[in-house]
Parts: structure tokens; sequence; C-alpha cells
């Protein structure tokens, strides 16, 4: 039952916000649109920001589920992307609000977890030390955060596919390059020479 009223309550601000924005609803405002009463809504949740946190958290990392391997990971970009156009309201509403590091969290977290299992597996032959792995992934998710954060910024005007395969070519080799450059198995034998 809990998770059913969290998604009611989910599914009512995603609808108020399709009508203001979301520094401009209440809590209030949510729960009669839900027809539940305010103490449902704090038994669940602190407040609306909460409730944005769990939206991303639960419903948004659905979009990557299985897609964090060194042969998908593009489709787990583009379902990102995916994300943000079929959730096209509620993305921008939380990108133009106060509290946009909800958005950016989200985005910061999802794009750290598939490329962290992307170079794992591109890894697997080498010896990286996982701060290696770790400073890669964060350095590549800082790059595809911005794009995603930039494309928002400017409208959602470019079709997300688009965007993919323009990164995919630039990506291209990439990864296993950087985890190269990190390989202690080369680096030890490279400084015997």
């Amino acid at each position: 039952m809990s998770q059913t009223t969290k998604k009611a309550l989910a599914y009512s601000l995603k609808n108020l916000l399709k009508q203001k924005p979301l520094d401009k609803i209440t809590v209030t405002d949510i729960t009669e649109d839900c027809e539940v009463n305010r103490q449902t809504f704090y038994y669940h949740f602190k407040d609306i920001y909460d409730l944005v946190e769990w939206i991303y958290t639960i419903e948004a990392t659905k979009a990557l589920d299985g897609n964090k391997t060194a042969t998908t990971w593009q489709q787990g970009f583009l379902q990102i992307f995916e994300y943000i156009v079929e959730n096209k309201a509620f993305v921008k509403s939380t990108y133009h609000s106060v509290n946009r590091e909800h958005l950016e969290a989200y985005l910061y977290n999802e794009t750290f977890n598939l490329l962290i299992g992307v170079l794992d597996e591109f890894a697997e032959d080498m010896s990286v030390r996982e701060e290696d792995k770790k400073y890669i992934a964060n350095f590549y998710k800082y790059a595809f955060v911005g794009l995603v954060l930039d494309w928002i910024g400017r409208g959602m005007k470019e079709e997300p596919k688009e965007i993919m395969d323009r990164l995919s070519i630039l990506l291209q080799g990439d990864f296993r390059n950087a985890l190269e450059k990190f390989n202690t198995k080369r680096v030890s034998v490279t400084s015997l020479h």
C-alpha cells in the first residue's frame, strides 16, 4: 500500500507541474489532487523536494535497467534522455526550480553508476585501481551531465538519438584508452624498459 500511495502522490505532483512551476506547488495542492490528507503525505515524505528526490531515485532509475555494460552504455545514456523527454514537465520544472540539485544529483548518480559498470567491464583484463576507475567515471560523468543540462536549458530541441550518435563517435575507444593509462600492469612493464 505504501508504494501505491507514493506513486499516487508522484503522479499528482507531475500532473500539477503541467499547470504551474514546482516552486508554486504546495503539499495541499498535491493532497487535494491525490485525494488524501496532509498527514498521509507527511507519513511518506518530509516535503515536496523529498518527493521529487524519491521520483528521481525510484522511477527514473528504471531508465538504466540492464544498460550498464560496454556494449549497451549508449542505450543507457539514450534512456536517460528518453526519460527526460517522457517527463518533460517534471524535469523542466525541477531544472528551473530553486532546488535543481535533485535533478543534478539524479543525473550525476545514474551517469556515474552506468560508467562504473562499463569501466569495470573494460578493465577486466587490466589492473586498474578502484580510485582510478572512479576518477575516470567522474571525468566523463561531468561531461555527460553538462551536455544534458545544456540540452534541457536550451529547450530540448535536439533529438536525443542525434546527441548520442555524436557522443558515441567522440568517445569511441576512449574508455579503454583511459583505463590503459591507469593500468598498473602496463605501467610497471613500461617503467622497466
